[in-house]
């Protein structure tokens, strides 16, 4: 049994705290929310009061927070991480944030002796609750090697993608990724049945061609061809526009920050702004269908 102190128990950071206590660690969570940390309570876990309280006997602390201010206010505020947790306190934060700060923290925590990795997720709500996460690890690798057997408790993916910063990196070019699939799927399906095409047909043949990918066969953005996609229950969320929205800004960032072209990005950017401004950022990020098949949009 690890002494686990996990702060952040929003959506992601609550099942996955869940999944650790039932892999039979200690979970003393922190969460600005208290009826989240009455929740994980009510799971077996220990409440804090504040994050001093849950960092304070960790063996391992675990973050799982907004943006990168948040993290640095955790990280490296007066009464953040690096100045209340245990000298061999091993910190892993599985936030998406940018890599100039995923970087800077992993910096100072090493400073402070501390071995720390930066660990984002991808699998959505339903991977959390599942334990079926993927986790990208940037980080030393002996810091890998003891974080793993824990992660491996809420995830089935567990890839060390090299030094501080490179879990950030990963992420978001898999996730710039993804969005660009995403509206391209939506895309053919709006022409398909504008030429008189059903779904399902559409489907049928590109599930098994070329056009193939995973927007389509596992999360395909119409309903009834994948039963299990947010299409069949009205877009409710298993990652929201919004978050998709932040994680194309990210990868606008880094990508400006070391002057890579990427124009599909940019534009999959700007359609994402133009979709959450309607007010529909809390649905899934799949729901921007919904955007491109309007015959009035303007793109």
């Amino acid at each position: 049994m690890t002494a686990i102190g996990f702060i952040g128990l929003g959506n992601m950071g609550a099942p996955m705290a869940a999944n650790l206590i039932k892999a039979g660690h200690q979970v003393t969570g922190y969460d600005l929310v208290p009826e989240a940390v009455a929740a994980l309570a009510e799971k077996g876990g220990r409440a804090a009061a504040n994050a001093a309280e849950a960092i304070a006997a960790a063996d391992i602390v675990i973050t799982m927070l907004p943006a990168g201010p948040q993290v640095r206010e955790v990280y490296l505020g007066n009464a953040g991480v690096l100045g209340r947790a245990r000298h061999d306190a091993l910190l892993i934060d599985c936030s998406t944030i940018d890599v100039d700060t995923a970087r800077a923290v992993a910096a100072a925590a090493r400073e402070a002796g501390f071995d720390m990795l930066d660990a984002p997720v991808s699998g959505g709500t339903a991977g959390a609750a599942a334990a079926t996460l993927t986790f990208m690890v940037g980080g030393e690798a002996a810091a890998f090697a003891r974080a793993q057997p824990i992660l491996e408790a809420m995830g089935r993916t567990i890839v060390h993608t090299g030094l501080a910063g490179n879990g950030q990196a990963v992420k978001i070019c898999n996730n710039m990724l993804l969005a660009i699939s995403m509206i391209g799927v939506c895309e053919a399906f709006t022409l398909a049945q504008k030429l008189g095409l059903t779904s399902q047909t559409l489907f049928d043949v590109v599930s098994k061609s070329t056009g193939q990918c995973w927007a389509l066969t596992g999360y395909c953005p119409v309903p009834g061809p994948v039963s299990s996609s947010p299409a069949n229950r009205d877009y409710a969320a298993g990652f929201t526009a919004a978050m998709m929205l932040k994680d194309l800004r990210l990868a606008q960032q880094a990508a400006g920050a070391v002057a890579a072209p990427i124009p599909m990005g940019a534009a999959a950017a700007n359609l994402y702004q133009l979709f959450v401004d309607e007010g529909t950022g809390g649905f899934d990020f799949s729901a921007i269908y919904r955007f491109i098949a309007k015959s009035q949009t303007k793109i």
